[in-house]
């Protein structure tokens, strides 16, 4: 075979099994066997061995996985990939889609229908393709910056290594009446695609797994989903290649004019991703969304992997992103949990938590039991009315679950199971730690210790000062700060900050060396930034969210403080309860004086683009439109938002600019059909100068 021959045989091996992966993995559909698959695979690889000149990165060989990595590279998304908030009942969804309404006009309420998938159990991943070819895979991390798993991401079938030429993907589209979008695409091309989906492993892949670590008497993964991610998360491919994950992609991040969420799925389908397009549904209104909930759960063990729900998506696109985000969840979708996963166990006890707020919550002692791979032996009571509510008593027989699958609950009370030994819980009267006055506010139903000096509040207090949303001080915890308390070395957070080796290392333990390492993680952290100060500050109802909200409208600390009552509540997401909140905590002498302690202990508020702009952009609409050469689109928007402008996801008549940049989209016709002002890069730059 000459080297010419061998080329063209290559480049007709690679078509062909993509071609069957695309069958078999998309489409479920098997027309030659695995075995003779197996075999077209073999004479590829055997002939890019012989000229290896013709082996390139899309090549169905090289998911045999590469050479061990020494560690993941990070990836920065181009669009923050957030999570779902939950519901559990028909009633959260009517409050859901209550919620939003409010946001959006009559004619945009008439609009709301959703597009239903069966939620996932796995590893969200973000995958990107340039000129047809994948070249990057990353995690979610922190939904700002991922994992480079790329190489790993290369082993699983499901993942098209390349795209199918331009017009067949037309051609696809036309065939689904979508001769828009194809026309879209005949247009722009297949330059760059940015898909996002989740990585799953079949529930017999699972078990299988499970089975041979248990012969070779190793550590038996908990669930299907830690499989899945700790298989992604390998710094060695090939054992990645091993556990034969699979994939299937729900959301596409590149523009190509699609108008709908159902659209970005069948273009996902028609590029050669893996979908869940016939397990998913579009749905007229929520009665049709509770049927489909309804159905999926019927059929939920009958899934070939783990399913813990639905989700719903608002499908218009414009009004999707419309809505917005509030914290790190679209407010346009949200995930419909089915019934939790239960188990029977007995109240052994309850003790009351006492939070750094004052809130006193009871919390069942249980007997450890299995819920969903995990064993749990504690469940939140929520409150003194809960318990009423339940008719709980120590001793009794529960049904126990995980609230989303997650957060141990108290679902049902077996009253039938009682033998006469059981005691009822009575809710003390006093802080069952300073004795103090309980207090309760007409718009909760949870009772507050009055005493701010509460020894149990305190304590709860220093560990959230140093936690790692806070001052995150490495090697802080919880039995050192205990001991520090009872021996009196410290009064209040700021006094971390005047700590000796010489005041630690007579402890219990302590080591002249781990004293000098604690002292320097210390010292290490009197620089912080606005938004964990004021988180580490534990002020009531405010959240890492809240915090970041705070610190973006105002520039410093002394301005948080010197706020009025109806300042606080200007600022967007904050309602008059937690405007309440912040505003007392900061006329209460107690604070004001740990942050004057703060200060002279040499804490030092790291400085930040935060009120420093000078809001000549306030009140003005942006919508961003094309490839931009001198900025990413974060860095605009966050240039926008600094100067007080808003950035939208659509074009409308309230839109007051639209920067296009290279290879501009359909908002470009949009802008130009509705007499938009439009501005290129250049003039973007020169506003903000």
């Amino acid at each position: 075979m000459s080297r010419g021959e061998a080329e063209k045989r290559i480049n007709k091996l690679k078509k062909v099994i993509e071609h069957h992966r695309y069958l078999y993995h998309v489409l479920d559909r098997e027309v030659i066997s695995q075995a003779a698959l197996d075999s077209l695979k073999k004479e590829l690889f055997d002939l890019e061995q012989k000229y290896p000149e013709f082996l390139s990165s899309d090549s169905p060989s090289l998911r045999v996985g590469g050479k061990p990595l020494a560690k993941f590279e990070k990836i920065k998304h181009p669009l923050p990939m957030l999570s779902f908030y939950d519901a559990f009942s028909e009633k959260d969804m009517e409050e859901w889609l209550e919620r939003i309404s409010k946001l959006l006009n009559k004619e945009e309420i008439s609009k709301i229908n959703y597009y239903c998938e069966p939620k996932l159990d796995g590893l969200a991943v973000e995958l990107v393709y340039k000129d047809r070819v994948f070249k990057k895979g990353s995690t979610r991390g922190d939904g700002m910056v991922g994992e480079d798993v790329t190489q790993n991401l290369k082993t699983i079938e499901a993942i098209p290594l390349f795209f199918k030429v331009k017009e067949e993907v037309v051609k696809f589209l036309e065939r689904k009446g979508k001769k828009k979008l194809a026309e879209s695409i005949m247009k722009n091309g297949l330059k760059e695609v940015i898909a996002r989906g989740e990585i799953i492993i079949a529930k017999e892949d699972f078990e299988r797994i499970n089975k041979e670590r248990e012969k070779r008497g190793e550590k038996l993964f908990a669930n299907p989903r830690n499989l899945a991610a700790g298989s992604v998360r390998q710094l060695d491919p090939k054992i990645t290649l091993s556990r034969h994950l699979d994939s299937t992609c729900y959301e596409l991040i590149t523009d190509f004019g699609q108008n709908t969420h159902e659209e970005k799925h069948q273009i996902l389908e028609a590029l050669g991703f893996k979908t869940n397009n016939r397990y998913s549904k579009y749905c007229q209104n929520l009665k049709e969304v509770f049927k489909f909930h309804q159905k999926t759960e019927q059929l939920r063990e009958k899934f070939p992997y783990e399913i813990d729900g639905i989700t719903i998506t608002v499908n218009d696109i414009k009004i999707f992103e419309k809505l917005g985000v509030v914290g790190k969840a679209p407010r346009g979708a949200i995930a419909y949990k089915f019934a939790l996963k239960q188990a029977t166990t007995v109240i052994e006890g309850i003790k009351i938590q006492i939070g750094r707020t004052g809130a006193l919550t009871p919390v069942a002692i249980l007997k450890p039991v299995k819920v969903g791979g995990v064993t749990i032996s504690r469940a939140t009571l929520h409150n003194q009315y809960e318990i009423e509510r339940l008719g709980v008593k120590i001793g009794d027989t529960v049904v126990v679950g995980r609230a989303g699958d997650v957060i141990p609950d108290i679902i049902k009370v077996l009253p039938e199971l009682r033998n006469g030994k059981e005691r009822n819980f009575h809710f003390p009267e006093k802080c069952p730690s300073c004795q103090s006055k309980l207090l309760k506010s007409k718009d909760e139903a949870i009772w507050r210790c009055s005493n701010p000096k509460c020894f149990a509040r305190q304590r709860e207090q220093f560990h959230h000062f140093v936690a790692k949303s806070a001052f995150d001080i490495v090697g802080f915890g919880p039995k050192i700060i205990n001991r520090l308390i009872d021996e009196g070395l410290v009064t209040d957070p700021a006094d971390f900050f005047k700590l000796e080796e010489g005041d630690i290392v007579p402890l219990e333990r302590f080591a002249e060396k781990s004293a000098k390492n604690l002292i320097l993680a210390i010292q290490s952290k009197k620089r912080i930034n606005l938004p964990k100060l004021i988180f580490a500050l534990g002020i009531r109802n405010v959240g890492e969210e809240t915090a970041q909200d705070l610190a973006k409208y105002f520039p410093s600390i002394e301005k948080i403080k010197d706020a009025s009552f109806q300042d606080l509540q200007e600022i967007r997401d904050i309602g008059p309860q937690v405007a309440r909140s912040i505003y007392d905590f900061f006329r209460e002498k107690r604070n004001l004086a740990l942050l004057i302690k703060l200060k002279r202990a040499g804490v030092e508020i790291i400085a930040e683009r935060q009120k420093e702009r000078k809001e000549k952009l306030r009140g003005k609409t942006f919508v961003l439109t094309g490839t931009l050469e001198s900025l990413a689109r974060k860095e605009v928007k966050e240039k926008i938002r600094d100067l007080g402008g808003d950035i939208s996801g659509s074009v409308s008549r309230k839109t007051d600019y639209v920067i296009v940049g290279k290879e501009p989209g359909s908002k470009y016709e949009k802008a130009k059909e509705l007499g938009v002002k439009t501005m290129g890069e250049e003039e973007f730059l020169k506003i903000l100068q």
